[in-house]
């Protein structure tokens, strides 16, 4: 069995394709793995990567021991593979659709079974299947290392690997030299996030035991390809293959700012891209320098140092730091099986010991995970980050004072008596970070109580994040903040009480939706539009809200809408139009794809869920979950589907029967579908929105979503 230079081997689903190539401008001619149906032909994976054959006269071919061997035209073996496991006569080499080149006995199809793969030496590629790790058994270091250049596939300086010491991180590296930390794995995502965390596009897998540690990814839908490619420059790049442009598209890439520079801010210091310099010293510690100029210079790698040194006998606290990127784990220590009181007493027997924290992040937080010596590569998140426990002398920490919320602070007593106690029978509603109860206080004015979840996830900065959001908004289309409580663990925002409930109560219950008249939903479509309005161009700042949706629209006495949860909101300058997130948080249907795949989010993320929001409003059907005997499209799908058919007043919900205004309804299902674009440049603007819900002028024609 053999392969002649100019012959190829196709898998059988036609994804890859496996040959002799020759980068461009070079006589040298390597094995290689390539896209089949990508016009470029982009390789993926090379067998002989320092040993090329000099001419077109290379062989591949297997022997009966199941060896892999390239040869040149004087038959001399410039590669071969190896394996540890005796073939069988039944042995053969398999190119899989995954792009997995695999020897194996042809009548058995476990992974575990096959003699050799390729996708144990990677390259520069990492792709869905492939694990990025190390295996503890075998000696398997699962890494990619970047091409030499362009036009040689030899290793170059960097690579993508595993460092095992202490807690396992993922790396990048230029030789001995760490670039970036990808970060541990915290139970939920990897802690740098450069690799794919959880979206409708990828689902991925950890795994973390005594014979191995390994990553790996997979698409849900195996038509997208998309790959993870380590450049010779350097740069980890995410590339989705756009079919439209015949081109990759680049949808991350590494070291994106300079707090993604490994130390940029040296020990004991945060780095946060928002602050002007990015430095500064953990509380209890100053810069090295004691002059002005060093602090505000560029150069921080020397880091800080203690104001107090540790006493170590008994005169040491710790102060909880949140939001961060956890330091550097080479010099760490994890067992999952211990509580994070545990873990405090632990740290202070240990003179060494300079932080804590849960190994596990899940379930409100489990394990434990110390630090010994210097705290080296920490970040200020703008969302997520994990809590950080630092050792400070006592004397340090009891400087730290705690800040205070600028807003009527309710007694914890006086909210319990209003929902009588927490009492099921006073529960609204479960919201996003927790359950809403229904309060009555003394002097008879009606609340609405959130109460923040222990396990929900919204942590302190969360709430911070909505209560001095919406305390400086006022518009009749947002909900009311009248106050916060805070006790020890506990958190929660008090609301104005709406007695009609949420938006989602009528629209999707077949009895209750009948209540909403074509009337009464224009005036709620119109509402919503101008509170979006409001948070985007009029208000005193300038708000994302990042989760609309028709269970935060809640309705007061007279139907009137009310924009509600603020907790994943988030505060724009002036002059910007985009940002970026590690953390996609928010409620899947009503996600733009930009957002949901990327991460970036912009005024126009939030036109897009307010155009999901008209065309549920419209149909009474929600956008996640939607079924049609005739096709298996989305809500948006279904929309566009008719309106290209020319019967887009066949969308409409039922319940109205003939009472509606067909003019107004045409009108809001193109405003909807100019919202849904793919693009954010082609959706249009909140005032540009309005304008066309409320005008009689001509609409522009929407492309398909």
């Amino acid at each position: 069995q053999s392969i002649k230079d100019g012959e190829t081997l196709v898998s059988a689903g036609g994804s890859f394709e496996l040959g002799f190539f020759g980068p461009k401008n070079s006589k040298s001619r390597y094995v290689g793995i390539w896209y089949k149906k990508v016009s470029t032909g982009t390789v993926v994976w090379v067998a002989n990567r320092e040993t090329p054959v000099s001419d077109a006269s290379g062989v591949l071919s297997i022997n009966h021991n199941g060896i892999l061997s390239i040869m040149n035209r004087t038959k001399g073996i410039v590669w071969s593979s190896n394996t540890s496991r005796n073939a069988s006569e039944e042995t053969i080499a398999q190119l899989l659709d995954s792009g997995n080149f695999v020897v194996k006995d042809r009548n058995d199809s476990d992974p575990t079974n096959f003699l050799w793969q390729s996708f144990d030496y990677p390259c520069d590629t990492f792709l869905p299947g492939m694990k990025l790790g190390r295996n503890f058994v075998t000696g398997f270091d699962w890494h990619i290392s970047s091409w030499k250049s362009m036009q040689n596939p030899a290793p170059g300086l960097y690579s993508l690997r595993t460092d095992p010491q202490g807690l396992p991180q993922f790396v990048l590296k230029k030789g001995p030299e760490i670039l970036f930390r990808a970060g541990p794995w915290n139970g939920a995502y990897l802690t740098g996030r450069t690799l794919p965390t959880v979206n409708p596009i990828y689902s991925f897998e950890f795994v973390w035991n005594e014979n191995e540690i390994y990553y790996e990814y997979e698409v849900q839908n195996h038509s997208v390809y998309t790959r993870y490619l380590l450049n010779p420059s350097g740069l980890i790049q995410r590339t989705i293959w756009n079919e439209r442009k015949n081109d990759w598209e680049v949808f991350a890439t590494s070291q994106a700012d300079q707090c993604s520079i490994y130390a940029y801010c040296g020990p004991y210091a945060t780095c946060n891209t928002n602050e002007s310099p990015p430095c500064k010293c953990l509380e209890g510690f100053m810069h090295r320098s004691a002059s002005p100029e060093d602090i505000n210079s560029v150069d921080w790698s020397n880091g800080c140092t203690r104001r107090t040194p540790l006493a170590c006998e008994g005169g040491d606290s710790f102060l909880k730091q949140t939001g961060l990127r956890i330091p550097d784990t080479s010099k760490s220590w994890a067992d999952l099986s211990i509580d994070l009181k545990e873990c405090e007493k632990l740290c202070l027997k240990n003179c060494s010991c300079t932080a804590y924290t849960n190994l596990d992040i899940r379930e409100g937080g489990r394990g434990c995970l110390l630090w010994y010596g210097d705290l080296t590569d920490i970040s200020e998140l703008n969302e997520g980050g994990q809590d950080l426990y630092i050792r400070l002398a006592t004397c340090d920490l009891s400087e730290h004072g705690k800040e205070d919320l600028e807003l009527p602070a309710f007694d914890f007593a006086t909210v319990a008596m209003a929902t009588n106690n927490f009492s099921s029978n006073n529960i609204l509603g479960q919201g996003g970070f927790g359950p809403v109860y229904k309060g009555t206080l003394i002097e008879g004015q009606e609340i609405a109580v959130k109460r923040l979840s222990k396990n929900s996830g919204q942590g302190l900065e969360e709430f911070k994040n909505e209560v001095t959001l919406i305390s400086k908004l006022q518009h009749r289309n947002l909900v009311k903040l009248i106050g916060c409580c805070v006790r020890k663990d506990e958190k929660m925002l008090i609301y104005e009480y709406m007695p009609n409930k949420s938006l989602d109560y009528f629209i999707f219950d077949q009895t209750r939706s009948k209540l909403l008249d074509w009337r009464i939903r224009m005036h709620i479509i119109d509402g919503i539009a101008r509170g979006v309005l409001y948070l985007h161009h009029d208000s005193r700042l300038r708000i994302i809200h990042r989760d609309l949706k028709a269970s935060n629209i809640l309705l007061d006495n007279n139907m009137n809408p009310k924009i509600s949860d603020f907790g994943l909101a988030r505060k724009f300058g002036v002059d910007q139009t985009q940002a970026k997130t590690k953390r996609v948080v928010g409620t899947y249907g009503y996600m733009s794809p930009e957002y949901a795949l990327d991460g970036l989010f912009s005024t126009k993320s939030d036109v897009f869920s307010f155009g999901v929001l008209v065309l549920e409003i419209l149909s009474g059907k929600k956008n996640r979950g939607f079924s049609h005997p005739e096709h298996d499209h989305n809500l948006l799908g279904h929309a566009w589907t008719l309106w290209m058919g020319k019967r887009p007043l066949e969308l409409i919900d039922t319940a109205f029967g003939d009472l509606y205004n067909a003019t107004e309804v045409l009108r809001c299902i193109n405003v909807a579908l100019l919202c849904v674009q793919q693009s954010p440049p082609d959706r249009p603007n909140m005032s540009l929105v309005l304008l066309m819900l409320c005008g009689d002028s001509v609409l522009p024609r929407p492309k398909q979503p």
